[in-house]
């Protein structure tokens, strides 16, 4: 491909028109992709945990997370193509979701199973409450759809966080 064609690509554009109006549209398709950026990270961070899960509660703990990597890995899609709908640009590498998220990776060669879901419990409560951001900004401006993909999120999120809870409460 030569220089100038190559140019042209590059400054394509791949906006789509809406009628949120082009601030609306960059900053909720930028938010998106932020809550894209930690839902990935929470995927992975589940699965690892899954993979990595062992003890007395291994089949119930590693099915669970199981469960729950497969809710959180659904949602990745319909993110990403929420945000192009208004408009928007969205992730595009391993590194664009490293400079993004704001859920924090666990790298830990071992963790205890109640470390682990104590760790997941706390990252889809901060989720939770990412997700109402995202969701506060899109209603104010009016954007019914992702307000309302958000509600069945923030709900699944929640049920995620409450299984983790009831997991691991400790009885006194």
């Amino acid at each position: 491909m030569d220089t100038t064609a190559a140019q042209k690509l590059r400054r394509h554009d791949l906006s789509t028109p809406t009628d949120l109006g082009s601030d609306a549209a960059r900053d909720i398709s930028a938010a998106l992709s932020a809550l894209l950026a930690d839902v990935f990270v929470l995927y992975l961070k589940t699965k690892n945990f899954h993979w990595h899960m062992s003890g007395p509660n291994f089949r119930d703990y590693h099915l669970l997370l199981d469960e729950q990597g497969a809710e959180l890995f659904a949602m990745t899609d319909a993110i990403a193509e929420r945000a192009r709908k208004i408009g928007g640009s969205t992730l595009r590498s391993i590194g664009h979701i490293a400079r993004t998220q704001r859920l924090l990776d666990n790298d830990a060669a071992f963790v205890t199973p109640d470390d682990m879901l104590a760790e997941l419990r706390d990252d889809n409560r901060q989720l939770a409450a990412i997700m109402r951001q995202v969701h506060e900004l899109a209603s104010s401006a009016g954007d019914v759809a992702t307000t309302s993909v958000l509600e069945n999120w923030i709900d699944e999120t929640e049920r995620r966080h409450w299984f983790l809870f009831e997991i691991t409460r400790r009885s006194h």
